[in-house]
């Protein structure tokens, strides 16, 4: 899903900076930059329609842990006062692996 995701996302502008970044609190699936913003995206895939919207994945524990590991890598890598987002990229593919769908969502958490 990271694969198609980066994809999408280097088609509509944005540059691909890091691809599961890690620390000792969690992981990132991309950072990116959108202009001069900086993105951090989690991916969600999903195969058929039994579990429901990729999208719904993403639970409020998961948002908060994303917010915090976005914070952890904008001072780590000294980037100061910048401004960030996280979005969501939502992956649906049929039972044979094919994208039947592809959301980018941004600023999916908010405070």
């Amino acid at each position: 899903g990271e694969d198609l995701a980066c994809a999408s996302l280097t088609r509509r502008g944005y540059e691909i900076v890091e691809r599961n970044w890690r620390c000792p609190r969690g992981e990132i699936d991309i950072v990116a930059r959108d202009g001069e913003c900086w993105v951090f995206v989690e991916v969600k895939t999903r195969r058929g329609h039994s579990a429901g919207l990729p999208e719904e994945g993403l639970t409020r524990r998961k948002a908060e842990r994303l917010t915090e590991l976005a914070q952890v890598y904008l001072h780590e890598h000294a980037l100061g006062p910048v401004d960030w987002r996280i979005d969501l990229v939502g992956i649906q593919l049929d039972r044979q692996g094919r994208v039947e769908r592809l959301n980018v969502v941004p600023c999916v958490v908010t405070d």
